[in-house]
């Protein structure tokens, strides 16, 4: 092997060890048990806000520590602006609205205990984000445990919060933001980078690393033309309620296209065997489930 093979392979370790906040040898992201039987090669990568989940994680969490006096109700305004923005327009935050918010964010936190945050987030979990999971997402997910492989959060999220996401939605793990901790307590700085853009598709190269993944029989879903990355690096990409830039990309490249956001029905581009299956009852009832609900 050359030596700027290892090189590359070390680069990639150091990215997961950053995105998953561990030891990349020694503590597993798994939070789900894998059968004996698995398909150990492929493995899928969702990423959650408007892909997984209606609207924004972040804001979500953001509004339930308010509620708790973690930080004063008028520091939502900011978040509250840019939740509009991305629910009506569909496009996410820039990498430098993203970074703004977070440090903004982690000015509050600074101080407080990981521990705590935890036990937090998963009342808000319950609270604000369990009813905005689309359950068309969720059916792709299954049905790739069903087939035997892992599936991963992937997102910008801090990581304590994805990993809280995926593991109420019975997925084997996340990738996310690391926010730096000393003795168990938040500085208020981040650890390396947000998880957003170019970095995902780092985080998910070194994970196919460290897992024996090929990336060639794995599948990425996402609604952001920031996800470009992600999405190019696998065998199979889905654009899950795309912004008009991404699905204009899923156009040309012949990438499926899975619209959860009304009860129209689905446009598919290149559809895969695999991803056909139940996929029709996933798309209604997520549809169903969006138009009982009022717009918030």
């Amino acid at each position: 092997m050359s030596q700027q093979c290892h090189q590359d392979i070390r680069s990639e370790k150091a990215a997961l060890d950053t995105v998953a906040g561990v030891a990349a040898e020694s503590a597993p992201l798994s939070v789900a048990t894998v059968d004996v039987g698995a398909d150990l090669t492929a493995a899928a990568f969702f990423d959650v806000d408007n892909t997984m989940m209606r609207g924004a994680s972040i804001f979500y969490f953001a509004q339930g520590l308010a509620a708790r006096k973690f930080f004063p109700p008028g520091a939502l305004t900011t978040f509250a602006w840019q939740q509009l923005k991305f629910r009506v327009g569909g496009k996410e935050l820039s990498t430098a609205e993203i970074r703004t918010h977070r440090e903004h964010a982690l000015s509050f936190v600074a101080g407080r205990s990981t521990r705590q945050f935890v036990d937090v987030g998963e009342e808000i979990y319950d609270e604000l984000m369990a009813d905005r999971i689309w359950s068309g997402t969720l059916a792709l997910a299954h049905m790739h445990l069903a087939a035997g492989q892992r599936v991963w959060l992937v997102t910008a999220t801090p990581l304590e919060l994805a990993t809280i996401i995926a593991r109420r939605l019975g997925l084997t793990g996340a990738l996310g933001t690391v926010a730096e901790t000393v003795d168990g307590v938040y500085t208020g700085r981040l650890v390396g980078d947000i998880l957003h853009g170019e970095a995902k598709a780092a985080a998910v190269r070194a994970l196919a690393i460290r897992e024996g993944l090929d990336l060639h029989r794995c599948t990425a879903y996402s609604d952001s033309a920031n996800d470009i990355p992600m999405l190019s690096m696998v065998g199979t990409a889905v654009a899950v309620n795309p912004d008009p830039d991404l699905r204009e990309t899923a156009r040309i490249r012949g990438w499926e296209i899975q619209e959860f956001r009304t009860g129209r029905r689905a446009a598919k581009i290149g559809v895969p065997s695999m991803l056909g299956i139940g996929m029709a009852a996933g798309a209604v009832a997520a549809g169903l489930a969006y138009h009982r609900r009022p717009r918030d």
